[in-house]
């Protein structure tokens, strides 16, 4: 199949593949690096050829194709592998040919190219399941060829599912579920997921993609509807006013106003502003089962099925909903009362209720991928004891994640935007006035004049002098982060640039689309697949905004977001044809290609700098660019908080380490914004931002940002009151921390770690884990378990077993195997400390590189041996590469009551020579808590010699 994209053969693959085809029968041949396997096709979307590639001894590439030739397409997200010198031996057995590694068996049908992958006893890991797991079928987009195909796996019942990327639904084990992957704001979508039977599959597909049932969701016309009346062939739909009278009430088969142009389906003229919507009625399933429900929901929600509240009240802005997921069982002819109840909370607004019919429960829990276009199938099975070694298996194919510049593991304090040079100074300098850490301030969008959105040219009126911007940032030793984005205006001189050389997508321009600034400027987004674009792209930001200074960039709205709130049908109209084919094949990767822009860019003139990128959407490989994702524009409440919880450990374990979000949600509901002081909803405000900075202090990386109400902690509340208190008590502990952080940082990059770390990565073992979806180990040490609803002042944790657990801020000891009730105090989140830990803890800083030669406290927590590498580097350069940094092994031994301090590896310009330890003991009779500098301990000198020290 060939589309307007000439593609050409390697010359070996054609001699194998002509070779094949003479053969009458199903055979294989074997290559440089595995086997290809010619299938006799029943039809022409049959698979023709089977391809299994050994990249490692644990991970082998799987290709397949209707076509007789592989495609020669270079992968978006697979970095160049070292030359294979793996060992691995072929044999034919019967009708299957197996390859064997050091470490994992894989076997493929000669009959069906059904692929299965076994440890070397022999026991199952994964298998394509049987009869008909591979489905292609033929798909033309925008011109360009390519196929539509689907795999299904096996999967036993207690196999476990996470990763995927990073969701709002508040789903963490996706066993039986199913997800949805395409960028949106607050949804990033990375084709990978890793399973508790010691594998992860890597999805090398670029287009939007179904894991889960491959079936579309369907309106409810797919069961028989009646009105409240009884009368069959719809819900009947009330239109409220805002002063209680019925602007219309109608019968309605279809809840669907989920995007711009469905939302021309509501009554004419009806005024959304205080109004209501209820659709009720009954619902009469055909067949019985289990129905997976999608609510895509703006504004104040709630469902009832049958008489029960399935969605509890959820809102969203108008401006930017979400998406919410409910299982029902519906037995057919059965009526069922339903009710949605919505009030749009503004003008137009978005709502949509759909569901998928029901499979068996045997196909539903199978691991199933569904992709709408690419030029061949294409997947990595990565086999690990642990999911670090599946997760380091996932990063040696797509990059390694650098260490990012040391500053970026502080305080970042951001808020909708910095309006003008004076506010951003000078809010920086009441944080150093008060003496509160902080290493990093943004400046979002709308530094430039109103009509050149991408000239990337400072507003002069409101920023007369950005170079002293920076120097002013940069004397009060903080940085400063830049928001740009992919988007031009096209009265701007960066737009004719482009567009002179065919780098900018023309249908926005070509359809007048405005936006939402002022009257509405019409523009569009380069396209990054072009080099030449990125190039250029970066070159602007160079002579405009890098030359001050800037330390960081802030790459916006990189779904891309060309228009909010369009189907995704449009979506890919408004970015298509990119430069390598159609944006439908190539619909989630516009981050990936975004963040190589600027990345390489910088590297390229300033090549000993740490480039640092915070974008809103990623994919696989994001990791090598140096770049963190954060959860997007999410809403401020309670169940949005929870949600992060979740986010952020799938997203962890989709292989990208540096993950964030808006402390306290970016959407405010109006209740806070016009919340008066005594009033509850400041009071509501308030503990919501307590707990939300409680939590975010233990994720990889620690940001507020957000709407009005401002979130500088001096705006929350006043100095003396509890908010204030506990938001600057842990912002100073996450500061006392960053030895360990740092060193951490260090393990991400040596080591493929992860920091945010959900406890079925360290406690396998205990089953328990699997489902806790709302504690995480931050580290190897630190369990942290945030409290998530309203006047909570004790939460449920559950400590692992097989450990003993200390509770940081009395230093009590625990046995683990067991679920606790524990004390959650307005100004506390529970936090415990795992026995057999080392941890490191800095003195009291108010920037990173402060005091970087002070003592450190190494607190010991006895009950199990323990072990802790400190890592040390320049922190703001990329000597770490060049293997200019230090590394000292601590290891505690609990039978002999002996902790040592080894040799010092490595050096670096400016390192310490002899660095001052003091060393805590904490036992089950010596109880030391989170109040550091109460414990004298013992003082040793160590100039890079191993020392041991006794209890």
């Amino acid at each position: 199949m060939k589309g307007k994209i000439t593609i050409k053969y390697f010359v070996a693959s054609l001699l194998i593949i002509s070779s094949l085809i003479s053969c009458n029968k199903s055979t294989y041949q074997t290559i440089d690096n595995g086997v290809i396997v010619q299938l006799k096709q029943k039809k022409s979307t049959d698979a023709s050829l089977v391809k299994l590639e050994v990249v490692s001894d644990d991970i082998i590439r799987v290709v397949a194709t209707p076509e007789n030739n592989f495609s020669e397409r270079k992968s978006l997200i697979i970095v160049p592998q070292k030359q294979n010198n793996v060992k691995y031996n072929v044999v034919e057995n019967n009708d299957e040919v197996e390859i064997t590694t050091a470490a994992i068996k894989a076997k493929v049908s000669l009959i069906t190219g059904e692929v299965a992958f076994f440890d070397l006893e022999g026991n199952p890991l994964l298998k394509e399941d049987q009869g008909g797991s591979k489905k292609f079928s033929p798909i033309t987009a925008d011109g360009f060829s390519g196929y539509t195909f689907e795999q299904v796996f096996d999967s036993p019942k207690d196999e476990s599912f996470y990763g995927l990327g990073q969701h709002q639904s508040d789903e963490w084990n996706y066993k039986g579920k199913n997800e949805i992957l395409y960028q949106y704001n607050t949804k990033v979508s990375i084709p990978f997921v890793v399973s508790n039977k010691n594998y992860g599959l890597l999805w090398d597909n670029y287009s939007l993609t179904r894991f889960g049932n491959p079936d579309e969701y369907k309106e409810l016309t797919q069961f028989k509807l009646y009105d409240k009346n009884g009368k069959e062939g719809g819900l009947t739909a009330t239109y409220i006013t805002g002063s209680g009278d019925v602007f219309e009430e109608r019968n309605e088969a279809e809840i669907d106003y989920e995007n711009l142009e469905t939302v021309n389906k509501f009554p004419q003229d009806f005024p959304f502003n205080n109004s209501e919507i209820v659709w009720n009625g009954q619902i009469e399933a055909k067949e019985t089962g289990d129905y997976f429900f999608k609510l895509y929901y703006a504004g104040y929600t709630r469902v009832e099925v049958g008489g029960k509240e399935v969605v509890k009240e959820r809102w969203r802005t108008a401006w930017n909903p979400n998406t919410y997921k409910f299982k029902i069982h519906l037995e057919a002819g059965e009526k069922v009362p339903v009710k949605l109840d919505w009030k749009p909370d503004g003008g137009v607004s978005y709502i949509s209720l759909k569901a998928l019919s029901p499979r068996s429960q045997e196909d539903q829990e199978k691991l199933t991928l569904w992709s709408e276009m690419g030029q061949e199938m294409d997947y990595y099975f990565i086999h690990g004891d642990n999911m670090d070694e599946i997760i380091s298996g996932y990063r040696m194919l797509t990059g390694k994640a650098s260490i990012l510049p040391r500053w970026a593991y502080g305080f970042w304090q951001s808020r909708e935007r910095y309006k003008t040079q004076d506010e951003i100074v000078e809010n920086l300098a009441e944080f150093r006035k008060r003496h509160i850490p902080i290493d990093n301030i943004v400046q979002d969008w709308s530094y430039w004049e109103e009509d050149q959105w991408g000239s990337h040219e400072f507003d002069a009126s409101r920023f007369p002098d950005p170079q002293k911007m920076m120097d002013d940032i940069h004397s009060m030793n903080a940085r400063c982060m830049i928001s740009v984005w992919p988007k031009f205006y096209i009265n701007t001189d960066n737009y004719k640039e482009l567009d002179k050389k065919g780098y900018i997508y023309q249908q926005a321009v070509k359809d007048s689309i405005r936006d939402w600034i002022g009257k509405g400027y019409i523009g569009s987004f380069y396209d990054p697949y072009s080099e030449g674009a990125r190039q250029l792209f970066w070159g602007q930001m160079r002579d405009n905004i890098y030359k001050y200074g800037m330390d960081a960039w802030w790459m916006d709205a990189s779904e891309p977001d060309i228009l909010s709130n369009a189907s995704l049908e449009y979506r890919k109209k408004l970015s298509t044809p990119t430069a390598i084919g159609s944006s439908t094949e190539f619909f989630n990767t516009y981050a990936l290609m975004n963040a190589d822009a600027i990345y390489n860019g910088q590297r390229s003139v300033d090549p000993n700098k740490r480039v640092f990128l915070l974008t809103r959407s990623g994919f696989a490989g994001l990791q090598r660019y140096s770049t963190a994702t954060w959860s997007g524009d999410i809403g401020t409440r309670w169940e949005d908080m929870k949600a992060q919880i979740t986010a952020g450990m799938n997203f962890a374990l989709s292989g990208v380490p540096y993950w964030t979000m808006d402390i306290g949600g970016f959407c405010v509901e109006k209740r806070y914004e016009r919340a008066k002081e005594g009033s509850e909803d400041l009071k509501e405000w308030r503990e919501l931002n307590t707990r939300w900075y409680q939590f975010g202090t233990f994720v990889p990386l620690y940001r507020a940002h957000g709407q009005y109400p401002y979130r500088e902690v001096f705006n929350l509340d006043p100095k003396e009151q509890s908010t204030y208190q506990s938001i600057v008590y842990y912002n100073k502990l996450r500061y006392r921390l960053m030895p360990y952080i740092y060193s951490l940082a260090g393990h991400v990059y040596f080591d493929d770690y992860t920091i945010m770390r959900a406890l079925v990565m360290d406690f396998a073992e205990d089953k328990t884990v699997e489902n806790i979806d709302d504690q995480y180990m931050f580290g190897p040490a630190v369990m942290v378990c945030p409290v998530y609803q309203y006047q909570a002042r004790e939460r449920e944790v559950y400590l692992p077993k097989g450990k003993g657990w200390y509770n940081a801020y009395d230093g009590s000891y625990l046995e683990g195997g067991k679920t606790i009730s524990a004390s959650a105090p307005y100004e506390r989140m529970p936090l415990f400390v795992k026995a057999g830990s080392i941890l490191p803890i800095g003195p009291e800083i108010e920037y990173t590189d402060q005091k970087l030669h002070a003592p450190i406290k190494l607190v010991v927590y006895t009950g199990d041996d323990a072990h802790f590498e400190l890592y040390e580097d320049e922190g703001l350069n990329y000597n770490y590469e060049k293997e200019q940094y230090s590394t000292i092994p601590i290891s505690w031994s609990e039978k002999d009551g002996k902790l040592t301090i080894g040799n010092r590896e490595g050096a670096f310009k400016g390192m310490l020579q002899e660095r001052t330890f003091n060393i805590v003991f904490a036992t089950k009779d010596n109880k030391v808590d989170f109040n550091f500098d109460e414990y004298k301990g013992t003082e040793v000198k160590y100039s890079g010699e191993a020392i041991e020290i006794k209890m």
